[in-house]
C-alpha cells in the first residue's frame, strides 16, 4: 500500500526513509562499478592469458611435429614417444578447454556481424543468458516455420496473386538475413555450428532475394507451383527435424554428453544417428527437389522466350543448396557410421 502522509511529522520520517535507502543505492551501485571494473581488467587479463597459451601451444605443437619427422627420431626410446603422444593429446584438450572459456570472453565480432551490426559486443557472459537466446532462437525458427507453411499453403491452393507471392518471397529474404545473425551471435557465444549450414542460409537468402524480384510472367507462372510446392515440403520437413533434433538434443545433455550451445539447424548433424531411418529418407527427398528444381530451370533458360536473369540464377542457386546438402549429409552420416564401428560392442 502506497504511503499517504497525515501529517507533517509522518512526511518527516518518510524522508528520512527515502535518504537512507537513497545512500545504500548509491552505495551499491557504487560496488557494482568497481566490481564492474574488476571483471572488465580479469576478462582483459584472461584474454591476453589465452592468447599467449595458444600461440605457445601453437609452437611447441610445431616443434613436436618437426621432431616426430626428423630422421633421428627412430632412435627415441617407447617411452619418449609415448609421453610425446601424450603432449600432443594433451594440447588438443586444452584447446578445446580455452574455446570453452571463450565462450564467456568478450571478443571481437566477425566480419558479416561487424558490417552488420558494428562494433557492439554480442557475447552474453552467462549461461542463463546464452541458454535462453538459444531457446529463443529455436522457438523462432519454428514460430516462423509454421508461418512460411501456412503462407506458401495459401498461395499455392488459395490464391493465385503475385503481391502475394512477393511478400512470401519478402517473408524467406528476412527470415534467413535474420538466421544468419542469429547464428553469428550463438557462434561467437560457443555454438559448433557447422560452416556448411551457415553458408546454406547465405545461399537461400540470395534465393529468396532474386525469386522476389522475379517478374510475373509465362516462364514465372511455369516454376511458381512447382517452387510453393517445395517450400511446402521444406516447411514440412523442418517441422520434422526440429521435434527430431531437439528430443535427441534434450536426451543427450541430460547425459552429459552435449555441449549446451548446440541447436537444431536445418541439415543432419553428427550427433543424430538414433531414429535416423526415419528422418534420412525425407532430408534426401528435399535434396533432390532442389536438384529437381535446378535442372528445371536450366531448362527453362533455353527457351527462346527466356529473357529474365533471374530463371539462370535460381537453377544454380539451387543446384549449390543440393550439392552442398547432399555432400555434408553423405559426409557426416559416413563418419558416424565410422565412429559407432570403432566403438567396442557389449554384449
Amino acid at each position: 500500500m502506497l504511503f499517504s502522509p497525515t501529517n507533517l511529522s509522518e512526511c518527516f520520517r518518510e524522508w528520512e526513509d527515502v535518504e537512507k535507502d537513497y545512500q545504500e543505492i548509491q552505495d551499491t551501485h557504487r560496488l557494482y562499478k568497481q566490481k564492474l571494473e574488476e571483471m572488465t581488467k580479469l576478462q582483459s587479463s584472461c584474454s591476453s592469458a589465452i592468447a599467449r597459451q595458444r600461440k605457445k601451444l601453437k609452437e611447441l605443437s610445431l616443434e613436436l611435429k618437426t621432431c616426430k619427422g626428423d630422421r633421428r627420431s627412430s632412435m627415441l626410446s617407447p617411452e619418449l614417444l609415448k609421453f610425446v603422444s601424450a603432449m600432443e593429446e594433451s594440447i588438443k584438450d586444452k584447446t578445446n578447454v580455452f574455446f570453452e572459456m571463450e565462450a564467456f570472453l568478450p571478443k571481437k565480432n566477425g566480419l558479416y556481424l561487424t558490417l552488420v551490426l558494428g562494433n557492439i559486443n554480442v557475447t552474453l557472459l552467462n549461461k542463463q543468458e546464452k541458454f535462453a537466446y538459444k531457446d529463443e532462437y529455436e522457438k523462432f525458427k519454428l514460430v516462423l516455420t509454421f508461418i512460411l507453411f501456412v503462407f506458401s499453403f495459401s498461395c499455392r491452393f488459395l490464391f493465385s496473386y503475385r503481391v502475394l507471392d512477393a511478400l512470401f518471397n519478402f517473408l524467406l529474404v528476412w527470415y534467413y538475413c535474420t538466421l544468419t545473425i542469429r547464428e553469428s551471435i550463438l557462434i561467437s557465444n560457443g555454438s559448433r555450428i557447422k560452416g556448411w549450414w551457415v553458408f546454406h542460409h547465405y545461399v537461400s537468402t540470395f534465393l529468396s532475394g532474386v525469386m522476389l524480384t522475379w517478374p510475373d510472367g509465362d516462364l514465372y507462372q511455369m516454376f511458381r507451383n512447382q517452387f510453393l510446392s517445395y517450400n511446402l515440403y521444406q516447411s514440412f520437413v523442418q517441422f520434422l527435424q526440429y521435434y527430431y533434433q531437439s528430443g535427441c538434443l534434450y536426451r543427450l545433455r541430460a547425459l552429459g554428453e552435449r555441449h549446451n550451445m548446440d541447436l537444431t539447424v536445418e541439415g543432419f548433424q553428427s550427433w543424430m544417428w538414433r531414429g535416423l531411418t526415419f528422418l534420412l529418407p525425407f532430408l534426401f527427398f528435399g535434396q533432390f527437389w532442389q536438384l529437381y528444381n535446378s535442372m528445371t530451370l536450366f531448362e527453362m533458360s533455353q527457351l527462346p522466350e527466356c529473357k529474365e536473369w533471374q530463371v539462370l540464377m535460381c537453377g544454380c542457386s539451387y543446384l549449390v543448396l543440393f550439392i552442398g546438402n547432399l555432400f555434408t549429409t553423405l559426409g557426416v552420416v559416413y563418419q558416424k557410421y565410422v565412429n559407432n564401428s570403432d566403438k567396442p560392442k557389449t554384449a
